[in-house]
């Protein structure tokens, strides 16, 4: 079910080329204001193309993209300033400890030196890192990785992020914890955008959009595609749809 009506990414025919190779090919979608959004594809599919657009870092070839109100090409900055954004390329520094990153980040966005301080102290409390707040982020398993890089990407309390494949390569038990803290951004009015080749993940998200080769071809919540494409789960659907 939808928490919100309200839309905050509205998406009218982009496309995006690199030369002759058509990496988004006419895509149309909204994303409503608090829903996390599942945006799924094998790779290679167009997925991270497309958030580096809708994230201000890529301009499109062609179409209409708005994002928390502001327009793509000529608002880039505002966009930017709206938005959390975590890569699927770790990115923390490695040479900073834990806390040092969270100051660091809070820095860049500008946010006052109290709030900073106070902010991180209840981040600190609530990740339970008291004991690793004085590492180096290096030193860290993958998984309290992610979880920082998360809480870091949504320390300023942006209108959206986005998450491209935030969850490759940790345990099972980590994706869960993960999962829980996308609910708890999602619960407090935060637009979470995520891209995954988890199948299983689609199942957690209030409406998934499934790309192949540049374009969607399934968009509804999964209940409703697992019905449309008569499949047991979302592995099945994806299989229908990018076979």
């Amino acid at each position: 079910m939808l928490k919100h009506t309200e839309n905050i990414i509205e998406v009218k025919n982009l496309v995006k080329k690199f030369g002759n190779f058509v990496a988004n090919d006419n895509l149309s979608f909204e994303v409503k204001k608090g829903e996390i959004f599942g945006f799924l594809g094998a790779n290679g599919a167009g997925k991270t193309t497309s958030i580096k657009i809708l994230s201000g870092l890529s301009f499109p070839t062609s179409g209409d993209v708005m994002v928390a109100g502001f327009d793509v090409y000529k608002e880039r900055e505002k966009v930017k300033k709206n938005i959390g954004y975590m890569s699927q390329k770790f990115s923390l520094y490695e040479d900073l400890t834990v806390r040092e990153n969270i100051r660091f980040y809070g820095g860049i966005y500008g946010l006052s030196g109290k709030y900073i301080k106070e902010k991180t102290e209840s981040l600190i409390e609530r990740l339970k890192m008291k004991d690793i707040q004085d590492s180096l982020i290096k030193s860290l398993p993958l998984g309290w990785k992610q979880k920082i890089a998360f809480s870091v990407a949504i320390f300023h309390n942006p209108k959206i992020v986005f998450l491209d494949e935030p969850t490759g390569g940790v345990d099972p038990i980590t994706r869960r914890d993960f999962w829980e803290m996308i609910y708890e951004a999602s619960d407090s009015g935060i637009t979470v955008f995520v891209t995954t080749h988890y199948m299983d993940e689609a199942e957690y998200c209030d409406r998934v959009s499934i790309m192949d080769q540049g374009r969607i071809e399934g968009l509804d919540t999964p209940a409703e595609l697992k019905k449309q494409f008569h499949a047991k789960n979302m592995d099945e659907v994806f299989l229908k749809i990018a076979r």
